[in-house]
């Protein structure tokens, strides 16, 4: 019997009609391998993966092979982005075994959990040196029977070995402003000059390592830094990775060119590089910037906002090819000269093919194109060329659209508040502060208990039933203090707070360290811990911001000792593994530099305040700590931020105090001289 109809997990929900009888990661499904003395088989995967939907198409959707998968084994599937615990370790185990990881991820595991034979993909017949997934369920099968014992020892080995991996970083230090040098010179030494971004072939977005970058430049002047995440951001503007029309980014691209994604879109990826590129903006002032942050933004409210005001987890990459019906990857999005021709005409697709590099060989499969904007292409009068993209547009709308996975995860709602906050304060858009606070909102109805635990997901407006992770606390209160400082409301600064005493209390280890998971949550064979980036923070670097953020709003010691001591791991693995911890480095930029602590306090309907708020949201330095309203009396009445106690207006003027490492700077009246104060310190 098939156990997954009542899930609440749309990927899940995918293989509910499948012949396999699968069971959801329950103790029961563990008691029911013990009581049939089989093996279990945990398959692993999320609903935007492409090469999951081929697999269960392949082989979780044909009769033979799932009556083989039922007499012998029993089948749990997990939807990672549920329980990134589960995935974690596993994968850890996967990537130890074999080398590498990835979804699907197949693993042979005894009815107490311990893993033994590992995999990702298995194709339906022997291929590319791969056993066929018959193969790989016989040959398991047949250890079971015949060499239980050698079977269990393996399994006991594993788990052992996994058990001594814990981390030891409580005692590397407090990262300074060598690590961060020693880390941009790493990063330099892995930039791809010639097309941007770091390393080869398939190349993500460096999200994280750009904030670094441009945190950096900030706190230094580093040109260097700063010209590094410049040609990167526009060579991923420019590229087939970001969505030339409808704005937002793929996933990765499969070259080192950007010019072919994996064409799924997910909302962590998009929510942080919306960031970037407001960031950017701020920093230089480009125009190019400024299009992409608010196209990949109204991109996220468009097409990945629920009825219920969070955001959806992601797009899938394939998507039904009109005239075959098939599903294929990247239907949705490519063109071939002929489609542009029907929908614009002989002139204007003359004009769209040069303008987006669309040839007759294709740049993608069978003669389609994805769309590029290359620089040197032609000059185009601007009005003419938004006309095509809306004509073309419009048209991609009459397809069939890409599948969306619409589970609304925590930690990913938490970045995109952050991002659609941000954004709606530079740009003064602010319908899109509006989102930020309905997501922000949703948060704390449905996902927050009574005590301020969090669950992890949502869907429909219905609380799932896994708990929280630390990605989620750290994400979800960087949302909630971003907010805090764009409105003015102080609720969000006391939620934030809530988050990071749970923090602090439940995830935090003696030596300062963060596990991935509660003190009290599930028991799995290793409690996860692991600081690096993979596509979105850390929990362990997430929190460390949240922390740090946290206690430069309040002044409070015990947060920021614990944000220190957090950043230990930044001082051991930044200068030698940069790309991985990215995230970690940019909140270093942010302890080194203070980080600054801005109060802007005034009558709130003098437009003197707004200039002055938005001058400090606009400031250059990293991390820095914004906030604004009325002045607050010594004895905490009249205000909403412990910052703005005690500050009084200077010439019944609004005034703005900027502080860092316990000394201020002198109150002014003047937005000019607040941007002088929050830029960059030079050495």
């Amino acid at each position: 019997m098939n156990r997954l109809a009542g899930v609440t997990s749309p990927y899940l929900l995918q293989h509910a009609d499948n012949p396999v009888d699968w069971w959801p990661w329950t103790p029961e499904a563990f008691e029911e391998a013990r009581r049939r003395d089989v093996p279990v088989l945990l398959s692993v995967g999320y609903s935007a993966c492409h090469w999951c939907h081929v697999m269960a198409h392949e082989s979780f959707e044909d009769e033979l092979t799932a009556a083989y998968m039922n007499e012998h084994f029993v089948n749990i599937k997990v939807d990672r982005e549920e329980r990134p615990d589960v995935d974690a370790v596993y994968m850890e185990a996967v990537q130890a075994a074999t080398g590498q990881g990835g979804w699907p991820m197949s693993v042979f595991m005894t009815a107490d959990a311990e893993p033994f034979y590992f995999g990702t993909y298995f194709p339906p017949e022997p291929r590319h040196g791969m056993p066929s997934f018959m193969q790989v369920l016989e040959g398991v099968y047949s250890a079971w029977t015949g060499r239980r014992e050698e079977v269990g020892e393996v399994a006991q080995r594993i788990v052992r070995d996994l058990a001594g991996r814990q981390l030891d970083y409580g005692k590397a230090g407090t990262p300074g402003p060598e690590d961060l040098a020693q880390a941009l010179l790493a990063l330099t030494r892995e930039y791809d000059a010639t097309h941007g971004g770091f390393g080869g072939a398939p190349k993500f977005p460096p999200s994280m390592a750009l904030e670094f970058l441009l945190r950096h430049h900030a706190r230094t002047g580093s040109e260097g830094a700063l010209q590094m995440a410049v040609d990167t951001c526009e060579a991923m503007a420019r590229g087939g990775i970001y969505d030339q029309l409808g704005g937002g980014f793929a996933r990765y691209a499969v070259d080192r060119e950007w010019v072919t994604p994996h064409f799924e879109k997910m909302l962590y990826d998009n929510a942080l590089l919306c960031r970037v590129y407001a960031h950017l903006w701020r920093a230089t002032g480009s125009e190019l910037a400024r299009r992409v942050a608010l196209e990949t933004a109204d991109f996220m409210v468009r097409e990945l906002r629920t009825e219920q005001g969070g955001f959806a987890s992601a797009l899938d990459a394939d998507s039904e090819e009109p005239l075959s019906g098939r599903h294929v990857e990247g239907a949705y999005y490519v063109w071939t000269p002929g489609q542009l021709v029907d929908v614009l005409g002989e002139d204007d697709a003359a004009l769209a093919r040069a303008c987006f590099e669309v040839t007759d060989e294709g740049t993608f499969e069978h003669g389609k194109s994805v769309l590029q904007l290359p620089q040197d292409g032609p000059t185009v009068d601007a009005a003419r060329l938004a006309d095509i993209k809306a004509r073309l547009l419009a048209a991609r709308g009459e397809r069939p659209a890409p599948g969306r996975d619409d589970k609304v995860v925590a930690a990913w709602n938490g970045l995109a508040i952050a991002a659609l906050a941000e954004c709606g304060a530079f740009f003064e858009r602010p319908d899109l502060v509006e989102r930020a606070i309905e997501a922000a909102d949703l948060l704390v109805r449905v996902h927050m208990d009574g005590r301020a635990r969090l669950a992890r997901t949502s869907r429909d407006g219905q609380v799932g039933a896994n708990a929280g992770v630390l990605e989620d606390y750290g994400d979800v209160a960087e949302g909630f203090l971003t907010l805090a400082g764009v409105t003015g409301e102080g609720v969000w600064l006391e939620f934030a707070g809530f988050l990071v005493d749970l923090i602090m209390a439940r995830f935090t280890a003696e030596d300062g360290s963060l596990y991935d998971t509660a003190h009290d949550a599930e028991q799995l064979i290793r409690r996860p811990q692991d600081p690096t980036d993979t596509a979105a923070p850390s929990g362990w670097t997430a929190a460390a911001g949240a922390l740090l953020s946290y206690a430069a709003h309040t002044g409070s010691e015990p947060h920021r000792s614990a944000a220190e001591r957090a950043l230990a791991v930044v001082h051991a693995l930044g200068p030698r593994a940069p790309r991985f911890i990215g995230h970690g480095l940019a909140v270093a930029e942010a302890l080194v530099d203070g980080p600054r602590e801005v109060a802007v306090v005034g009558h709130p309907d003098d437009p003197a305040l707004a200039a002055l708020h938005r001058t400090a949201l606009l400031g250059t330095a990293p991390g820095a700590v914004v906030a604004v309203g009325a002045p607050r009396a010594a004895d905490g009445s009249g205000g909403e931020f412990p910052l703005l106690a005690e500050r009084t207006l200077v010439h019944d003027l609004p005034t703005a105090y900027v502080c860092r490492h316990f000394v201020c700077a002198r109150p002014t009246t003047e937005p000019v001289e607040l941007a002088e104060q929050l830029g960059a310190v030079r050495p």
